[in-house]
C-alpha cells in the first residue's frame, strides 16, 4: 500500500469524482482508476460505488478513509521535521491579512518564521475578511488572518483564534465620560463612521443593530480605523470601531466608550483543511502553537 495510492484514494473520496481527483493530483484519470483498482484488489473489497454521475464510498472505503488521512498526515509531518532539521525547508506561503494586526502577535510570528525558514518566500495580501475567506476556500491563499462571519466558519476551514475583540464607540473629547456606555439606540441616532459592507466587521455591527430593530445608517464608510478616528476628531460624527486597534491608544482628541449591549467578535487564523498541508503552512502552524500555545479549533 503506497502513499501515492492513498493520496489518490483520498482525492477521489473528497472530490466524489475520478475526473476531479485526477485534476487535483495533476495526473490523467486512467492512472487514478488503475491505482484504485489495484488497492481494491489488495484489500479484497470495493472501496467506491460507481454511480452514473459520481462515486461514493462503500463501507470498506469509509473504514479506510481515516487511516489513509492519518498515513498521509504522518508522512507529511515526518518530511517537514527532517526538512527543518536539515535547514532545507523552502517554498512559499501566501497569507491574507485584514487591517489592524500591528498590535497582535502576527508580526512576531512572521519575524520568527523568517528567521527560522529564510528559504520560504512569504507573500502578504491585504483584503476584506469575506474576500480572504473565499480565497482560502478556493485555494488562492494558503491561509489568512480575518474576522469570521457571524454565522461561523465553513466546515472545510480550520481556524485558530488570534484575539477576542469588541466594537466600541469613539466620540470627540469632552462629549462623554469614558465609563458611561452608549446604548445602541443612541448610536443609531448619531452620524456614524464605521466599516463598509465589504468588511467582515460590518456584519457583526449590522446584525447587532438589527437584533434591536434599529437601523444602521453609516454616513462615512471606511475600513481605515485611523481615518475613522480622524473624522471623529474633526467632529464629523462618532466611530464604531474595533477596540483592539492600536490607533485607539490614549489621544486627547477623542474618548472611547463601550457599547450597550456589547458587540463582540474575533480575529482568527484560517486555512483550508485537506489530507496534506503544504510544508510552509504546517511550519507556520507549528510555530504558532510553540509561541502561543493556542490549539486548533
Amino acid at each position: 500500500m503506497e502513499l501515492r495510492t492513498l493520496e489518490y484514494f483520498v482525492a477521489v473520496a473528497e472530490e466524489g469524482s475520478f475526473t476531479k481527483a485526477a485534476a487535483r493530483c495533476h495526473v490523467v484519470q486512467p492512472a487514478i482508476s488503475q491505482q484504485i483498482r489495484s488497492l481494491e484488489r489488495e484489500l479484497g473489497e470495493p472501496l467506491f460505488e460507481r454511480l452514473p454521475r459520481r462515486v461514493v464510498l462503500t463501507s470498506g472505503g469509509a473504514a479506510l478513509l481515516p487511516h489513509a488521512r492519518d498515513c498521509l498526515a504522518a508522512a507529511a509531518a515526518a518530511a517537514l521535521e527532517f526538512a527543518g532539521r536539515a535547514g532545507l525547508l523552502d517554498g512559499s506561503l501566501a497569507l491574507g491579512t485584514v487591517g489592524g494586526l500591528e498590535g497582535t502577535r502576527v508580526p512576531r510570528l512572521l519575524g520568527e518564521y523568517h528567521r527560522r525558514y529564510p528559504g520560504i518566500s512569504v507573500r502578504l495580501i491585504g483584503a476584506s475578511s469575506p474576500s480572504l475567506l473565499g480565497a482560502v476556500r478556493e485555494g488562492r491563499l494558503d491561509a489568512a488572518v480575518m474576522a469570521p462571519p457571524p454565522q461561523g466558519l465553513p466546515a472545510a476551514v480550520g481556524s485558530r483564534t488570534l484575539l477576542e475583540d469588541r466594537i466600541v464607540a469613539v466620540l470627540p473629547a469632552g462629549s462623554r465620560a469614558a465609563n458611561v456606555p452608549m446604548p445602541l439606540a443612541e448610536a443609531a441616532r448619531s452620524t456614524v463612521i464605521s466599516y463598509g459592507p465589504d468588511s467582515g466587521v460590518h456584519a457583526f455591527i449590522r446584525d447587532a443593530f438589527a437584533a434591536r430593530a434599529l437601523r444602521l445608517d453609516i454616513a462615512y464608510a471606511t475600513n481605515d480605523v485611523a481615518l475613522q478616528v480622524a473624522l471623529v476628531a474633526e467632529r464629523v460624527g462618532i466611530a464604531l470601531t474595533s477596540h483592539a486597534s492600536p490607533v485607539l491608544a490614549t489621544d486627547p482628541r477623542f474618548v472611547v466608550v463601550p457599547l450597550e449591549p456589547a458587540i463582540r467578535l474575533r480575529k482568527v487564523f484560517v486555512w483550508r483543511l485537506g489530507p496534506r498541508l503544504g510544508a510552509p503552512l504546517r511550519a507556520f502552524l507549528d510555530l504558532w502553537t510553540e509561541l502561543s500555545g493556542i490549539p486548533a479549533e
